[in-house]
């Protein structure tokens, strides 16, 4: 068994391709609008419908929440198309509630805005754009999944 096997049970080439695809999208809504592609923006600009605090009425989400909605939407039927091309029968499932995963979704999105951008956000358009204060979330997002990796590895099952 090689490294890579080890590494990528399921194959590697469908993370690059996704990764190209990911990257691409993220390049193109750059170059062709001037608009950076995160998605924690995605979170408060769709708030903005519904709440009125100030936070959320600000101009950059009000000015952006049309496209930003087109943008998630985009997503969504990205993975469904994606997962209809694979069409390979192992879907994947989760034992986790409905309600734990709602719950845990909108503390990441209210996480991610603390943090001015979500991981990937800050992986793929921070560092993308050559932002500092990206590189110094990126690894300190980094250092905190290996210490947490290390942490349950050597803790006793």
């Amino acid at each position: 068994m090689n490294l890579l096997t080890i590494l990528f049970p399921l194959g590697w080439q469908h993370y690059l391709l996704g990764g190209l695809c990911i990257g691409t999208g993220v390049a193109l809504l750059y170059l062709c609008n001037g608009w950076v592609g995160g998605m924690s923006s995605v979170f408060s600009s769709s708030w903005s419908y519904l709440l009125k605090q100030g936070f959320f009425q600000q101009d950059r989400f009000l000015k952006t929440r049309q496209w930003r909605l087109i943008y998630a939407l985009g997503v969504v039927l990205g993975a469904l198309v994606w997962r209809w091309a694979l069409n390979d029968g192992q879907a994947q499932h989760t034992s986790v509630p409905a309600w734990q995963l709602l719950i845990g979704g909108f503390g990441v999105g209210f996480g991610a805005r603390l943090g001015n951008g979500c991981t990937s956000g800050h992986g793929i358009c921070g560092l993308g754009s050559l932002q500092l204060p990206s590189l110094g979330a990126v690894l300190t997002f980094m250092a905190t999944a290996f210490l947490t990796a290390n942490l349950m590895a050597w803790s006793p099952a």
